[in-house]
């Protein structure tokens, strides 16, 4: 049976891709991006108070991958929180029948180890990511307090980095494993020096697009009032990645240097999952080679990596 689905940040990397798939199954969308709806404003719902729907999938966000919530902190706070709380208010005055599923981000938690569900609001996050991290805590502990007010259904999911085809091509910065993809492709065709941030030590953990959907969506059909980790069950370091999508392109790791100077983030964020374990016991993860692999034929289809940094 189809659904009357909204989604806000429709034109994002998550939005196209979760789009695709609810049209696929006959589901009734109204797809928001910033241009249709500026969600800073308290009146930018109000057009659809009469429209009633089953499920709203919250995914806008004021945020770039790389350094940029360490120089937007003052404006993601008040941005992000404004987003948040119009969207909530709207959702609890006008779609208190919805379902509302939403995302939270790995950088809230304080800790590099065992990133569990239960410390995700525990201690003081990195004050690289504070802003950012605090309005994702800040919109988890509003859907707290909207369901035991008003007894309203959500869904709080923190994703790993998702990875795949179809990533935006706005010259923006890249999160970490396609701007490696871009790099190393130029590096090639270019022959230009492909210089890596860090010492490549750093680790991180991926999830393919197409795979988080499909858990996304499983999650939202057996899961209420919860907050849930999605992620791979394993990371890899930067010098790894690397050393796989030189494989795949046909480009010698040999010839890659590591800059140590330059901003490179936490040093390893990888999820606990062992909720997600319970709830979905066969779940499954596509191979990273196969992802990147997939990833790699996207950034020549589209000839992306023309974009210089």
């Amino acid at each position: 049976m189809s659904a009357k689905i909204l989604i806000t940040g429709a034109s994002g990397f998550m939005g196209k891709a979760l789009a695709k798939k609810l049209t696929a199954a006959g589901n009734e969308l109204t797809l928001l991006d910033s241009k249709s709806a500026n969600l800073t404003r308290q009146d930018s719902l109000q057009k659809y108070d009469t429209l009633k729907y089953d499920l709203i999938f919250h995914l806008a966000a004021w945020t770039q991958a790389g350094d940029f919530c360490l120089h937007h902190q003052g404006e993601q706070w008040i941005i992000n929180q404004q987003i948040n709380t119009n969207t909530l208010a709207w959702w609890q005055q006008n779609q208190s029948q919805a379902k509302l599923i939403t995302f939270g981000t790995s950088v809230s938690y304080t800790t590099e180890d065992n990133l569990s569900e239960d410390v995700y609001m525990a201690g003081i996050p990195n004050s690289k990511f504070y802003a950012y991290a605090m309005t994702k805590r800040m919109l988890y502990s509003g859907l707290l307090s909207l369901n035991k007010q008003f007894g309203l259904n959500y869904l709080y999911l923190i994703p790993s980095t998702l990875y795949g085809p179809g990533y935006h091509t706005d010259g923006r910065q890249m999160h970490f494993i396609f701007d490696l993809v871009r790099k190393i492709i130029r590096g090639k065709e270019y022959g230009e020096k492909v210089a890596l941030w860090g010492d490549g030590y750093q680790k991180r953990e991926l999830v393919y697009i197409d795979d988080f959907i499909d858990i996304l969506l499983e999650l939202t059909t057996v899961a209420n009032n919860e907050l849930i980790n999605i992620g791979a069950g394993r990371d890899y370091t930067i010098r790894e990645f690397a050393g796989k999508i030189c494989d795949l392109i046909g480009y010698p790791f040999s010839d890659i240097s590591f800059d140590e100077t330059k901003y490179v983030g936490a040093k390893a964020k990888c999820l606990n999952i062992d909720k997600l374990k319970m709830l979905l016991p066969n779940h499954k993860i596509s191979s990273l080679d196969l992802g990147l692999q997939k990833t790699i034929e996207w950034f020549y289809k589209t000839k992306i990596y023309e974009i210089a940094s």
